[in-house]
């Protein structure tokens, strides 16, 4: 499943240079894959009414070409790694006038319960197991 996002850049996410400033990219990520969860029908709140939680252990972002005021970028997440207690959600950020990749990117989940002790999602709740499965890119 292919699904795109779409984001016009804000005038108050600009620096002095007039660039977006670097640590908006990491709530831009946050924005596409809380929208692309629930366009597989894993909306956030969903999730935590089973119990379910989704920290981010970790971001890496490397900067392509940066983008100014009123841009619009389209991001592309996809799941690269997943075994049902972590995942690594890539994402494809590209300036949606030029082309250009904007940044190359992947963020690292593991599955906790609300208490944030780590949770299986084959044993805890296989019907959102075999949606991230199936969101795997081979």
């Amino acid at each position: 499943m292919s699904f795109k996002f779409e984001r016009k850049v804000n005038y108050y996410e600009t620096d002095r240079m007039g660039i977006v400033h670097h640590s908006n990219y990491i709530r831009y990520l946050e924005e596409a894959r809380c929208a692309w969860l629930e366009s597989v029908d894993m909306p956030f709140w969903l999730l935590e009414q089973n119990d379910i939680t989704i920290p981010v252990l970790g971001v890496n972002c490397e900067y392509k070409h940066h983008v100014t005021f009123g841009d619009t970028i389209v991001i592309k997440p996809f799941v690269k790694e997943y075994n049902g207690v972590r995942m690594t959600v890539g994402y494809d950020v590209i300036d949606e006038k030029s082309g250009l990749t904007v940044i190359n990117a992947e963020t690292k989940h593991c599955f906790t319960n609300r208490s944030l002790r780590p949770i299986n999602l084959k044993k805890h709740a296989p019907q959102f197991n075999e949606k991230f499965e199936i969101l795997l890119e081979k």
